[in-house]
């Protein structure tokens, strides 16, 4: 088994000769073995163990051998514990969830601290199979028919060639000693019933079916990087991203087929799940203007495009004082400003990011705020009040356009839609000695 875990190894690229790994050690047999094997391979490792509370003084227990079997062994050790349950609750996950979220984000901050090149984890071949079966029943869709993988980033998979019974007929064989952990026997886990009811049913029907599956998932892996490539090249042709904000063309998906499936592949980045994707689906019919939500991103369905861009918390102030002998803002959004004395040779700046507006009618301080329903201004080169929501209709903003709109304001009156238009009110005229100029810098 020692030449078969080295030629893994080395297929898979898992570990170079002078890499130092960090190996998650439970106590349990599975962990215990991969530690023997990694011993007898001649690699440089390190052990890691979390006690999640779970299970009393037989968690206390586990990493009490865990850390008898480090000093036994002189091997560095690395050890926490969780409060999991109360982790759990706050977080709303199920406490196999916490439990997970908690070690893999420790693992990673010990392995950047001390300059390991990998997590090593003891999952093995009937592991890959049962995750294969909890992907099925969960319905994560393709990518979850591949099961556990090798390596994933800095986190590798060493054990995974060997079955339970290869694991257990070499611990016998070099008589390890190992804790057993009592919740193996419930069957409260989704992967426990698989273990204790399906997979003996199935090696009755084929005794083989193990590697049976392990073929499959090959093959499954090399379907899914074949579908994910041409999903990548339908994002590159109907998706774009700038400033944080993607616009995926709604003409160009309405010629995709599967739509839904398409449209969740684009959208799985940031974490819209199938059925908000069959959601928006539905509303490419309908107006423009409906939202749509996932945990850590908001979507607008547009006209012409659906636009997605992260939620972030609102501004603390809805509006912000300048003086007027200020020469810069730098925050709710950046502002460079000037006075100018009018000669013969100034020349207006024909570009909406800039305005230049007559410093004498200008009362200070200057606020800048969002827009509210009834704001009007009277558009530049009009002698016309005009509504604040018609001049963003005319000018055809996204909702999240009219979101990011900041409006210079005098006292109640809008001086200057920010990066759109000026107030005729305030322009420069034949009577103005000094200008007042202001800059959008967009960050």
């Amino acid at each position: 088994m020692v030449k078969q875990f080295i030629q893994y190894v080395k297929d898979h690229e898992l570990i170079h000769p002078k890499d130092r790994t960090l190996i998650a050690v439970s106590g349990g047999i599975d962990s215990v073995v991969l530690c023997d094997l990694f011993h007898k391979a001649g690699f440089v490792f390190g052990i890691a163990h979390c006690n999640f509370k779970l299970r009393g003084n037989e968690s206390d227990n586990d990493a009490k051998f865990v850390e008898e079997f480090t000093k036994k062994h002189e091997l560095p050790f690395h050890s926490i514990s969780f409060e999991t349950q109360k982790y759990a609750k706050d977080q709303c996950l199920s406490t196999q969830m916490a439990a997970r979220n908690l070690r893999y984000e420790w693992f990673e901050k010990i392995r950047n601290e001390y300059k390991y090149a990998a997590v090593a984890t003891a999952h093995h071949k009937d592991d890959k199979v049962e995750t294969l079966f909890i992907n099925l029943f969960r319905g994560t869709g393709l990518p979850g028919l591949h099961g556990i993988l090798p390596r994933q980033q800095n986190l590798i998979r060493p054990l995974l060639f060997a079955d339970k019974k290869q694991i257990v007929d070499y611990k016998n064989e070099y008589q390890l000693i190992f804790r057993e952990d009592s919740s193996n026997a419930s069957d409260n886990y989704l992967r426990n019933k698989i273990r204790h009811h399906l997979a003996p049913a199935l090696e009755k029907i084929d005794p083989e079916y193990l590697n049976t599956f392990e073929a499959n998932m090959t093959r499954f892996q090399d379907a899914e990087a074949i579908y994910q490539q041409k999903v990548e090249n339908i994002r590159t042709e109907i998706l774009t991203e700038s400033n944080k904000e993607v616009r995926i063309s709604i003409n160009k998906l309405r010629k995709l087929n599967p739509i839904a499936t398409y449209l969740y592949e684009l959208l799985k980045p940031f974490n819209f799940s199938f059925q908000t994707s069959e959601d928006i689906i539905g509303s490419l019919n309908r107006e423009s203007g409906k939202l749509f939500y996932s945990t850590t991103h908001k979507l607008l369905k547009d006209r012409d495009y659906l636009i997605v861009r992260p939620q972030v918390k609102e501004q603390t102030s809805d509006q912000y004082l300048i003086q007027k002998d200020s020469t810069e803002v730098n925050s709710p959004i950046r502002l460079e400003i000037k006075n100018i004395k009018v000669d013969q040779d100034f020349k207006i700046i024909d570009n909406p990011n800039v305005a230049s507006l007559d410093y004498s009618k200008i009362l200070s301080p200057l606020k800048l705020r969002k827009w509210k329903r009834g704001d009007y201004f009277i558009p530049f080169g009009t002698n016309n009040r005009k509504k604040l929501s018609d001049f963003f209709i005319d000018r055809k903003l996204s909702l999240f356009e009219k979101e990011d709109c900041w409006l210079l304001c005098s006292g109640e009156e809008i001086l200057w839609v920010v990066g759109c238009q000026i107030s005729n009110r305030y322009k420069v005229s034949a009577e103005t000695s000094e200008i007042i100029q202001f800059k959008f810098v967009k960050k």
